[in-house]
């Protein structure tokens, strides 16, 4: 008895595995992600409406904050939508082209957000470094283009990663045991050789993490000398304090990401056709 292998312009469906060995779990973990995200939900629109409607917060660094905030909900919006669905419903089933769309999406927007991050390591870099130039080396223009920048890179590189998953083939009903459609979890679907897409998916990863975290530990290296030269503690509490905030979210999601996606493999994420 053999598999069907289609290729990928006739691919119909996946089925989302997600927790479905574990029935008992589905309702506690629905509850569970369900408050996690209604709470992002608010706290970033919170964010968001704050930083629009004062005046004295429309600042590079609350520009910033706001695109971070921005990309946090498109992030969460995506890939759990279809979570919370798969968790209450029993229509597992995510078409390919929306399983591709998800995978789009959110590899737009995590990228998106590993280099914001950078970019606002830079605007607390200048604000510290040189206070009294920092109107003038950060004009509303020059954030604008930054902050374009970081999503460019972010689509480019999506972009880049879908189009060597459009050149495979795949089984025609794939079981994905995932709750999304991440790069590992589509790869385990794909009936074709995928070690150059896992190395182009290896080389993407290295070159926007690397460089996110080596620009930001390169500033804060700079910014901590500052600090510790300054001959007033006050001053000392203050200028650390406005960089706590973007330290914990720069520590937050990069442990993430290097712990769950330290190494693209194929196999971590369990599959099997379907005859």
């Amino acid at each position: 008895m053999a598999y069907e292998v289609i290729n990928q312009s006739s691919v119909t469906t996946f089925i989302l595995v997600g927790s479905s060995e574990y029935p008992k779990l589905q309702i506690p973990l629905f509850l569970l992600f369900l408050t996690i995200y209604s709470v992002t939900l608010m706290g970033n629109l919170g964010v968001l409406v704050v930083v629009r409607i004062s005046p004295t917060l429309h600042t590079p660094m609350y520009f910033f904050l706001s695109h971070l905030s921005f990309l946090d909900i498109c992030y969460s919006s995506v890939f759990t939508h279809k979570l919370l669905q798969i968790l209450v419903m029993e229509d597992r089933v995510i078409s390919f082209k929306g399983c591709m769309t998800q995978f789009f999406f959110i590899c737009t927007f995590v990228i998106t957000e590993m280099f914001m991050l950078a970019v606002m390591a830079y605007d607390r870099f200048v604000a510290v470094c040189n206070p009294l130039f920092y109107t003038v080396v950060m004009p509303h223009k020059f954030c604008a283009l930054l902050v374009a920048v970081t999503y460019m890179l972010g689509r480019l590189c999506a972009v880049i990663l879908i189009y060597t998953l459009l050149q495979l083939s795949y089984y025609e009903y794939g079981i994905i045991n995932h709750f999304g459609c991440e790069h590992s979890a589509i790869i385990s679907v794909s009936c074709s050789d995928s070690s150059f897409r896992q190395m182009t998916c290896l080389i993407i990863s290295i070159f926007s993490e690397s460089s996110s975290v080596l620009i930001t530990l390169a500033l804060y290296v700079f910014i901590v000398i500052t600090i510790i030269k300054m001959p007033s503690k006050g001053g000392l509490r203050k200028t650390f304090s406005t960089c706590t905030s973007h330290l914990t979210a720069i520590t937050i999601f990069h442990g993430i990401i290097l712990f769950f996606y330290r190494v693209p493999n194929s196999k971590s994420s369990v599959s099997m056709p379907v005859l």
